[in-house]
């Protein structure tokens, strides 16, 4: 679905500037630096309109939170409900993922979140899959020994696809649902986009994954 152009959305970019990552190849090994401590850094790929982001710092304010969105018409109207609650551990990046291993050092990320991403249907595209190989080796490289991927998603093949995707990469699979909201899973924040198949009694898949090969993949 194409994104409406939203009004005046350079300046409110330009407003929302002290949270906002415009260099972030000069940030590699020192992000703790840009947040001003030591805490954990999570990141969103894809945070879209931010309600998962501005939840998830709200409820952990000592985890640092990077939210990546390629689309500026969306991560604006993200970035301006972190700057509505006032919360200092979030900070942006409007760019795709193609190149998030050469941002973050080894180890420096201690989760990633890919919350509802393109499932990109065609099987010509499948590369452009966030939990194709192609990306599941990127994240290898930035995550900390032993720390996961949080996965969900409301389509089903594209959620058949990752199981093959995770397994086929040495990830080991962890609280796997079929129907998230009625899983008993606590602790859930609900992004926009999900909560629209919540009214429509939809299910929404989800996993959690994490990396078995870290020695192997350390010694690259």
């Amino acid at each position: 679905m194409r994104v409406r152009k939203k009004k005046n959305c350079a300046a409110r970019m330009e407003r929302c500037s002290d949270i906002r990552i415009t260099d972030p190849e000069a940030h590699k090994g020192s992000w703790k630096e840009v947040f001003g401590n030591d805490n954990p850094i999570h990141i969103e790929i894809g945070c879209g309109k931010g309600s998962f982001v501005k939840g998830m710092a709200e409820m952990y304010p000592d985890v640092n939170f990077i939210a990546v969105e390629k689309v500026e018409d969306v991560i604006v109207m993200a970035m301006e409900k972190v700057k509505a609650a006032e919360l200092t551990n979030v900070r942006f990046m409007d760019m795709n993922a193609e190149n998030i291993d050469e941002l973050f050092e080894k180890g420096e990320i201690s989760r990633i979140y890919l919350n509802f991403s393109d499932p990109w249907k065609k099987n010509k595209q499948a590369k452009r899959r966030l939990t194709h190989k192609n990306f599941l080796d990127r994240y290898k490289k930035i995550l900390n020994n032993g720390d996961y991927i949080w996965f969900k998603t409301d389509n089903k093949p594209l959620f058949e696809f990752s199981l093959n995707s995770f397994a086929e990469e040495n990830f080991k699979l962890e609280n796997i649902t079929l129907d998230l909201h009625n899983s008993g899973f606590e602790g859930n924040v609900v992004t926009e986009y999900e909560q629209r198949f919540i009214d429509l009694g939809q299910p929404i898949y989800r996993l959690e994954a994490v990396y078995l090969g870290w020695e192997d993949n350390r010694n690259e």
